[in-house]
């Protein structure tokens, strides 16, 4: 039986790389260009964590995460993160960085792990690029939260967007309001599939998130959680709107839109793409004031984010061709030995290209002068260094010009100066 990968994993070949880094690279310049900070958290937290700051009623929390005891004699229970958000928030408080800054501004390029059915754009373990703005309650925080979302896709050519917004008001809104909706839903209770009957009680609002067409109707008619807002909670919302229509960024408002986790309070908002299909959110957050007291914090600690999947990003880019423009990393030149004797020059020789800054490569199987030319020409390289017994003895090397065929004479130090000034 051959190994393979476990299902819902995926390896990233080399092939496929650099798709990934120029999408980080665009990330980080996006983020850093808005004052955020990188920040990395380990891999797996306390059960806990995710449990009282996810919520039990979540689908994450009930039946997606990936939880084990470290032995089999402790009473520990750990869990890979399923998301980012509450690891963030654990970090911001065990490291006192409210001391450090009125607002914390960071940013994660991050694996998670979800038992999910695997599909297109969704696996078990996936990758999310996202950020948290901890500190302010103000709405400014929400527009700009959101304008970086918006730039970042809009940097890396993705167009064909739609910006959903909503707000689901403060804890007290949305207990008027999930209990408006549970009248709303009792009488068409026998009307709801299996899942929404196991969110009636635990969490109606998700049933709002349902994509069954026999539901369709049935949430149409649903009350609108905006008519509950109080009087604080809809200024808060219209100046987001306000900020987003100066910023140029167009959006609909979507009465359903209430995210899948408890934290969320005030702006909620998502990202999707036609491009897609069924499954289409590229990504999405909002506004979670509550969260720091929920894992224990007894001051209010407003914070705002978001979290995009790459996989689903990358699905996207495809399809519209963004990557077509990527040049593949070619080595600038190639070092080709006609002898033991030249071999051993080669490798030196290419290590000091190298530590010069540029990018060089070597045969490493001992192959005949042929075949190294031609590995030179498959890999791309823009130049060929050729050493044999006479180039040795004379101190003048080959420099072949792969793409012109033009072939000059120079010593190693001349070769070094014209391949800096062309890196």
């Amino acid at each position: 039986m051959k190994l393979q990968t476990v299902k819902g994993t995926k390896d990233i070949l080399p092939s496929e790389i650099q798709k990934w880094h120029y999408i980080e690279r665009t990330v980080r310049r996006v983020f850093e260009r808005f004052g955020y900070e990188e920040i990395r958290t380990p891999v797996f937290e306390e059960t806990s964590l995710f449990l009282r700051g996810i919520g039990e009623t979540t689908d994450i929390v009930g039946k997606e995460m990936y939880t084990f005891q470290p032995d089999a004699a402790s009473s520990e229970s750990l869990t890979l993160r399923p998301e980012m958000t509450a690891s963030v928030m654990r970090a911001y408080l065990q490291h006192g960085l409210r001391a450090s800054a009125p607002i914390t501004k960071v940013y994660y390029i991050s694996e998670l792990f979800r038992k999910e059915r695997p599909q297109a754009g969704r696996q078990r373990q996936f990758w999310q690029f996202g950020c948290e703005c901890i500190g302010s309650a103000a709405p400014e925080a929400d527009a700009e939260v959101i304008a970086l979302m918006s730039m970042i896709y809009r940097t890396l050519g993705v167009q064909n967007t739609v910006l959903r917004l909503n707000s689901l008001g403060n804890l007290e809104t949305r207990k008027r309001y999930r209990d408006a909706l549970r009248e709303y839903l009792r009488p068409n209770y026998e009307k709801l599939d299996a899942i929404s009957k196991e969110r009636f009680e635990k969490n109606p609002l998700r049933i709002l998130d349902s994509k069954n067409p026999d539901l369709a109707d049935v949430i149409a008619a649903a009350p609108r959680i905006i008519d509950y807002l109080d009087t604080e909670s809809k200024a808060h919302f219209e100046t987001v709107q306000t900020y987003l229509k100066q910023f140029g960024i167009d959006y609909v408002i979507d009465f359903k839109l209430v995210r899948g986790l408890d934290y969320y309070s005030q702006t909620a908002f998502e990202l999707q793409s036609a491009d897609l299909g069924a499954q289409d959110a590229l990504g999405g957050g909002g506004r979670y004031d509550g969260l720091a007291a929920t894992l224990g914090e007894d001051k209010e600690t407003p914070a705002v984010g978001f979290a995009s999947g790459i996989e689903r990003l990358i699905i996207v880019m495809e399809k519209l061709r963004l990557f077509d423009m990527l040049e593949k990393k070619v080595p600038m030149v190639m070092f080709i030995s006609q002898s033991d004797a030249a071999r051993e020059w080669t490798m030196t020789a290419a290590m000091q290209c190298r530590q010069a800054g540029i990018d060089a490569d070597v045969d490493l199987l001992r192959r005949s002068f042929k075949a190294q030319m031609k590995e030179s020409n498959r890999v791309g390289a823009h130049y060929a260094v050729i050493a044999g017994e006479n180039e040795l003895q004379s101190g003048k090397f080959q420099l072949k010009n792969l793409a012109t065929s033009v072939q000059e004479e120079l010593t190693f130090n001349e070769i070094l100066e014209k391949l800096k000034i062309e890196k």
